[in-house]
């Protein structure tokens, strides 16, 4: 076995979830990157569970998040394909929407 199989064998062994049932990943592409942060931001403001299956509320970091996609909006603009510029439009408008309501619920 040469060097180069020793390190992707070792890299293998070593990643999480190494051994349990190979499941394919979706290709990350633009689309499926601002689909994770979205989905990130939903699990801050409680619409998602979490990786261990709670639901909390943490404004800070769901407002972190949009703030991101903000930032990526702004640094991509005029670069994306119409459907991908699509995407982040409304995800951006949809998170800001449901961010008022839960900080809202979150006052009284």
């Amino acid at each position: 076995m040469g060097d180069a199989d020793r390190r992707a064998k070792a890299g293998e062994e070593g990643s999480p979830g190494a051994g349990t049932a190979d499941k394919e990943l979706p290709a990350v592409d633009f689309s499926t990157f601002v689909v994770s942060l979205s989905h990130s931001a939903l699990v801050h403001l409680g619409d998602a569970p979490d990786p261990e299956g709670g639901r909390g509320v943490h404004l800070q970091l769901a407002r972190q998040t949009i703030d991101l996609l903000a930032l990526l909006q702004e640094k991509t603009r005029n670069n994306l394909a119409g459907p991908e510029e699509r995407l982040l439009e409304q995800a951006l408008y949809d998170l800001r929407l449901r961010y008022v309501e839960v900080s809202r619920d979150k006052a009284r």
